[in-house]
């Protein structure tokens, strides 16, 4: 089975191709913006796009949309972490952080398949961790350098793309496949 995912990003790709081909699914990938709608749910901001996308190139599709939810923020970002990604940098989270104690934070990963012609549906997976206090590593984007994963004591940025998602909660891929299969 083939799927199309829908993603400029080639970290996602990657990821993806590394955990879906061995379970018998071949991983394409289409390159294209799509609209993401502001809402306070990561699951609605990834079943807009999925739908959209779906429509727009008549195909079945997966999209992703990931928020960093510091607890001692309220989950601030959230489902704003590409918007706020581009205003602010991971020097400014720390600011915001200088007198919390709690810094407690996740990745909430959502997963959106859309059949073409259908709604689509979603599959989360929660990265666990800690907001360092200081920028550390040289790789990934703006809030990899601040974000450690639960049971490191390194940034994501400290690690290279070909391992940095091992750190990931990668079961998320394997949900995925089990309703594919289940199909």
């Amino acid at each position: 089975m083939e799927i199309t995912y829908v993603t400029t990003n080639y970290s996602k790709i990657q990821t993806a191709r590394e955990l879906l081909e061995p379970l018998g699914f071949k991983v394409n990938n289409i390159k294209m913006e799509t609209i993401e709608i502001q809402s306070d749910e990561i699951e609605e901001v990834a079943k807009f796009s999925a739908k959209w996308a779906s429509e727009k190139l008549k195909c079945n599709v997966l999209k992703n949309d990931t928020g960093l939810c510091i607890e001692a923020l309220d989950g601030f970002p959230g489902p704003y972490t590409h918007y706020i990604g581009n205003k602010l940098d991971d020097n400014d989270i720390l600011k915001l952080m200088e007198e919390k104690q709690n810094r407690k934070a996740y990745f909430k990963e959502v997963l959106a398949y859309c059949e073409y012609g259908k709604e689509p549906i979603t599959f989360t997976g929660i990265t666990e961790g800690i907001l360092s206090r200081e920028k550390q590593g040289e790789y990934g984007w703006v809030f990899d350098y601040i974000f450690i994963p639960k049971g490191e004591s390194k940034t994501l940025a400290s690690f290279p793309e070909e391992v940095r998602y091992k750190y990931w909660d990668t079961l998320v891929y394997g949900k995925l496949a089990e309703y594919l299969k289940s199909c």
